[in-house]
């Protein structure tokens, strides 16, 4: 005997089938347009737990030179949301770019913070903890690394 369809398994279902989909439209083998996707048990998937290669090869996506992330400050990667910092010379921290009160871009780097336009919110670049508030978390931690003089989004 069939029972009936229960909204969670609906929901699964339609998630998956639209994963499916969604992967089978990607450009060119192009991995590095996966954005987010949510499991059938509500856990989110997102970019950085996929594969994050923009050239299709396996390899780390290269945001820029370690030139352009000054000592004592950092440079936000607008398209890959990340800000990269660089507390003490040669040592180079990320997090996200984007503000855990409601989501905002990140706009600046100055005085040692990553400042917030919407609300005024601030975090420390060595480490992405709230300066300022009224953000009440800090800043996700992104995993980079640096080959030669690039610095790499892993």
């Amino acid at each position: 005997m069939n029972q009936p369809a229960t909204r969670r398994t609906l929901l699964a279902t339609g998630a998956a089938t639209l994963a499916v989909c969604c992967v089978g439209c990607g450009a060119d083998g192009d991995s590095s347009s996966v954005t987010a996707s949510t499991s059938p048990g509500g856990e989110s998937a997102s970019a950085s737990d996929s594969a994050t290669s923009d050239s299709g090869d396996g390899q780390a996506q290269a945001l820029g030179s370690v030139s352009e992330i000054p000592e004592g400050g950092g440079k936000i990667f607008d398209a890959q949301k990340v800000v990269v910092t660089q507390p003490k010379k040669g040592e180079y921290k990320a997090f996200s770019a984007i503000c855990p009160h409601q989501g905002c871009a990140l706009d600046k780097v100055a005085d040692g913070t990553v400042d917030c336009p919407c609300h005024g919110s601030r975090f420390r670049i060595s480490d992405g903890s709230v300066a300022r508030g009224p953000a009440t978390e800090p800043l996700a931690a992104k995993e980079i690394m640096v080959h030669g003089n690039t610095v790499h989004l892993s």
